[in-house]
């Protein structure tokens, strides 16, 4: 039995924390007492304190064999840091804006491993695009994702499964791709178009930044590309907050007092975006790697409905970003994957039986991905 911190006690963290406590000694880190109170797992030990304070980090996880990190993204990149220099093994989940990899000669010189962006994405998709890419000659990678909630709520119609503040970023951070083996940008919710999805209906699909690492380590693919799902009409709303100047970051002055819009912002849809306990919402994902196998046109396609967990309390995307991580936690600990450094999941999906672990382990927990 392992002993695992869990860093962060939000919706994602809490299905980590459960799910590898059936199995290993787990305790659970959060600033937030709300948040450590809804983990009523009497087996599952808990630790109130800032996990922004990196000298006090580096204590509380000195005892631990694995830490895993699911804060939110703008504290990614500095936990991570401390996660290295302390030498501990990690997995990790924050959707930082930073690039992941500048942290691996670190890694190496501390003798860790370490799998960062290990979720449903960026995590999945990586995951195939890296196992397909030992495979076959790619010539097409793209994905799309959303997480929705099943009633349509005017005026949103959407629900945060995870921190609004990394929601904004997805809206706002300049979306990256591959097009004819060039880097392109383009604005963050670019490029919309309207698909149809069995089961769920018609979606809206726009450009962010979600390739991430792909698109330094899938070498020799010239088009990749990756789209966030809403219903339609969410982003025309959110277009018009961003033109009003909802989502700045500098100061303004209000009566005498001084705000920044982003924290106010984002403070309000906090409470507007958060989900119930026992809101129904479903994860919808849909993988595409097109190429060519032994001279043949080939193209595969990963397709996963996901929908919340009436009998463990667990959201969708909970279940399917956080069983994705703690997948990642069993390879580390289960000696499958030991080389060090900081891999993105395409490093690892290259590994025929890592990939098949991970698959047949969220197989276990009944999040399908089918292939067709």
């Amino acid at each position: 039995m392992s002993k695992i911190i869990v860093l962060g006690a939000g919706m994602v963290g809490r299905a980590i924390a459960l799910d590898l406590a059936k199995k290993h000694n787990v305790t659970s880190a959060d600033k937030s007492k709300d948040a450590l109170l809804n983990l009523s797992n009497s087996q599952i030990n808990i630790i109130e304190t800032d996990l922004s304070d990196s000298k006090k980090l580096s204590e509380i996880i000195k005892d631990f064999d694995l830490v895993v990190s699911a804060v939110p993204g703008f504290l990614g990149y500095k936990t991570l840091n401390t996660i290295i220099t302390s030498g501990k093994n990690f997995v990790d989940i924050s959707f930082m804006p930073e690039d992941i990899l500048q942290l691996d000669t670190l890694a190496k010189k501390h003798n860790v491993t370490g799998i960062a962006d290990m979720g449903v994405a960026p995590g999945m998709p990586n995951l195939i695009a890296g196992y397909y890419h030992s495979k076959m000659k790619i010539t097409d990678f793209e994905y799309m994702v959303g997480g929705l909630p099943e009633t349509r709520t005017f005026p949103f119609e959407y629900k945060a499964p995870f921190s609004p503040v990394d929601v904004i970023e997805e809206y706002t951070r300049p979306a990256r791709y591959v097009e004819n083996g060039f880097m392109v940008s383009k604005p963050a919710m670019s490029d919309p178009e309207l698909l149809d999805f069995d089961g769920i209906g018609t979606l809206e699909a726009f450009n962010t930044d979600g390739l991430r690492s792909l698109i330094f380590t899938l070498n020799g693919v010239p088009n990749m590309k990756e789209k966030t799902l809403r219903y339609p009409g969410h982003i025309h709303l959110i277009k018009a907050f961003m033109e009003a100047g909802f989502f700045n970051n500098e100061k303004i002055n209000v009566k005498g007092q001084e705000i920044v819009p982003f924290d106010f912002t984002t403070t309000l849809l906090f409470k507007k975006w958060k989900l119930k306990p026992d809101e129904h919402e479903f994860t919808v994902m849909r993988v595409k790697v097109k190429g060519e196998k032994n001279g043949q046109v080939t193209e595969i396609v990963y397709d996963l409905f996901d929908k919340y967990d009436d009998t463990e309390r667990i959201s969708s995307m909970a279940r399917t970003t956080g069983f994705t991580a703690t997948a990642g936690a069993e390879l580390i600990l289960q000696g499958l994957f030991s080389e060090k450094g900081v891999f993105p999941p395409e490093l690892i999906g290259k590994t025929e039986n890592c990939f098949h672990f991970v698959i047949d382990y969220l197989k276990k927990r009944n999040v399908i991905y089918k292939k067709s």
